[in-house]
């Protein structure tokens, strides 16, 4: 099976490089994206400089949350759904039903993020134990002082994205998982730049996001090291450590999916290949990491071929769990 992959593989990316070059200036239609706010500063990079090549081609990129952009997605609304997670079976279900056939194409790497106040100076690092005292149900902290005796017994604010977003998936899954729930009691938002001000505007405020917004806001705010569960080790969030999985358990991959029908529109098939063409460069420059070379060339591969169908998601439809080089070989 792994050598029938690998000869598909190359098959595809051998008819990508023999294929002529498409004079995209000539380019008419539209491509409709929606989903991920995480994911939006990557879809807004591509759509702007994607607009440059095909001015004739009108993009639209939504912000309705990882969770709303499956929903669109799934009823045929949109070309693609940007996401923070991989997809659920519940949502490629909703597909199956509507006969919407999906590719699935990693983008980057992410951090989800935890922040806090500049003006918190007792909150050094968090181990997930303390992370779960915060954000949990049931058990949740009212004041610093419940999380760790020597901190403050000032009330704790936390802000969150709203439960439609990927991140809070991501995040609910790590902290909490599959039984699990996160305290009710916060301020919510699908929109990382209201998170971004309500925690800087409040000493006892604790939140998370994307690393993209962090690192957009490192002067407003602080990024608290999170304690790996396997070294012990505290890790802030960088480039470095997302990459190299050992900001762990919040490093995570991020998403674009395809409409195969869509493809059948030269502009959204240019769209979708100048999205993965260019990934490596404009990730970046939005602040979030860039992928392997062999993930994105998988990646073209798969989209070459018109591969349908998620790899988080096994022959039973149940989630898959590991690193991305290990899912995507």
């Amino acid at each position: 099976m792994k050598m029938q992959a690998l000869l598909v593989s190359a098959g595809a990316l051998l008819a990508l490089a023999l294929a002529p070059a498409q004079d995209t200036k000539a380019l008419k239609g539209t491509v409709k994206l929606d989903g991920s706010s995480t994911v939006f500063p990557i879809a807004e990079a591509v759509a702007e400089e994607f607009s440059k090549a095909a001015p004739g081609v009108e993009v639209t990129v939504g912000i309705s949350g990882t969770g709303g952009g499956f929903k669109r997605f799934g009823a045929g609304e949109i070309d693609m759904s940007s996401a923070s997670r991989a997809i659920k079976k519940s949502e490629a279900d909703a597909c199956k039903a509507k006969r919407i056939e999906f590719i699935e194409l990693p983008v980057a790497f992410d951090g989800l993020t935890i922040v806090v106040n500049t003006g918190n100076t007792w909150v050094k690092e968090l181990t997930i134990e303390q992370v779960k005292a915060i954000f949990l149900a049931g058990t949740a902290a009212k004041t610093w002082k419940d999380v760790d005796p020597s901190w403050p017994a000032d009330p704790i604010r936390v802000f969150s994205p709203g439960t439609d977003s990927g991140t809070f998936d991501y995040f609910k899954e790590v902290v909490a998982g599959k039984e699990g729930k996160i305290r009710a009691d916060m301020s919510v938002g699908e929109d990382d730049n209201v998170l971004v001000r309500g925690v800087e505007g409040d000493r006892n405020a604790i939140g998370f996001f994307g690393y993209a917004y962090y690192a957009e806001n490192k002067s407003r705010l602080r990024a608290v090291p999170v304690v790996n569960p396997a070294t012990r080790k505290a890790v802030g969030p960088t480039p470095e450590s997302i990459e190299d999985g050992s900001y762990a358990p919040f490093s995570r991959p991020l998403f674009i999916y395809v409409n195969r029908a869509s493809l059948d529109k030269p502009a959204a098939a240019a769209f979708a290949r100048y999205a993965l063409d260019h990934a490596s460069e404009l990730v970046g420059e939005v602040g979030y990491v860039k992928l392997p070379a062999a993930i994105i060339d998988r990646a073209k591969a798969n989209l070459a071929a018109r591969r349908t169908g998620s790899q988080f998601l096994d022959a039973d439809g149940k989630d898959r769990h590991g690193p991305l080089a290990e899912i995507y070989k």
